[in-house]
């Protein structure tokens, strides 16, 4: 059964920083492309950024270039999102996803504010 579970999420101030954790099990990780995608309240679910089975890192939203790293430890089956300079439109709830079959976690809240 694969299962996807997010941590590391919070309230944070703005220029802050914040590294997300997202660990998989059920499936053969490092086999799998995954995703961080984000939904902001009243806002449709966006592709944050997005990491090949071998590292290859790809797909980040324009919103976040330049402010966001995405990685993995296949050792680990974790994928991470780590996002800088932090600011309020990216409080959301960002969701690993791994990408062949479309299985998601549940979410984890990140809250910027001060």
């Amino acid at each position: 059964q694969v299962q996807l579970v997010e941590s590391g999420g919070g309230l944070v101030q703005p220029g802050g920083s914040l590294r997300l954790s997202c660990a998989a099990s059920g499936f053969t990780f490092r086999y799998y492309t995954m995703s961080w995608d984000r939904q902001a309240p009243g806002k449709e679910r966006e592709l944050v950024a997005r990491i090949g089975a071998a590292g290859t890192v790809g797909n980040y939203a324009d919103s976040v270039k330049g402010r966001l790293t995405i990685s993995r430890d296949n050792a680990k089956n974790t994928v991470y999102r780590q996002l800088n300079s932090l600011k309020p439109e990216d409080t959301a709830e960002y969701y690993c996803n791994r990408v062949d079959g479309n299985y998601w976690g549940h979410g984890t809240q990140l809250t910027v504010s001060s």
